[in-house]
Formats: structure tokens, sequence, C-alpha cells
């Protein structure tokens, strides 16, 4: 299976709440459905500062994460990329997917000129904390 990375879409807002939805902490506060999701999307979307993509295999959306670009005076006004909000459809857990869709923020960070990425994640998500290096 082929995996695109690629900015998400309107059409793209169900599946992808419907992964944040997929799991303990999601099932209690995301709402699928729910027309705010659409409403966020355009903002996000609308935003030079914020990229929310997804991973796409033949047309299906199997992962998704958020980039948010944050220019700051420390370091030289240096800019840096918050990576948020990844999620692997659960189907394709476990097989490398979530791993390559950091790498690929990494990679889109530097590209856009970022000295430091940061990745946040809830607490109680201890596979997330795991010890990793994606530089």
């Amino acid at each position: 299976m082929k995996i695109t990375i690629r900015r998400a879409r309107a059409d793209d807002v169900h599946p992808i709440v419907t992964m944040l939805a997929d799991d303990p902490l999601g099932a209690r506060r995301e709402k699928p459905g729910d027309p705010a999701y659409l409403k966020a999307f355009e903002v996000i979307d609308a935003d030079p500062h914020q990229l929310l993509a997804v991973a796409d295999a033949d047309g299906e959306v199997v992962g998704t994460l958020q980039l948010t670009f944050t220019s700051g005076l420390s370091r030289l006004g240096m800019t840096r990329a918050t990576i948020e909000a990844v999620r692997v459809r659960s189907d394709q857990r476990g097989n490398g997917l979530g791993e390559h869709l950091i790498r690929w923020a990494v990679d889109e960070a530097r590209a856009r000129g970022c000295g430091l990425v940061q990745l946040t994640t809830d607490a109680s998500r201890v596979d997330a904390h795991r010890r990793r290096t994606w530089a």
C-alpha cells in the first residue's frame, strides 16, 4: 500500500474525527458528526501557520497530524513547529505509519525553516512517550 501525506481537505474531516474518537481519551471528548469540526477545519486551513495533514492510502485517510508553526524571539527569532493530534487508524497501527508521519512532519518543519520541533502528547499516552529520535 502506497502512503501519501498531504494537506487535509474538508472531505477528510469526518475520517480525521473518527480517528480522534477511536481511543479511550477521544471516546470521552470527541463527538463525530458535530458541525463544530468543519468550522474548526476552516479556521485551521485558512491559517498559514497551521498544517493539518493526512496519510492517504489509495484514497482512504489512514493517519493524521497537525503542525503549528510559531515565530519566537528566543534563539535569534527561530521558528519552531509543534506536532500534535497524531493519530493512526486502528487497523493500520503497529506498521510504522505513526513514525512515518512524525518523520514527515520533522522534514516539513525543516523545509519551512524551523530550528526546533516539539511533539505534544497527553500524559496518559504511554506508548507515545517511548524514547525516540527522529532528527
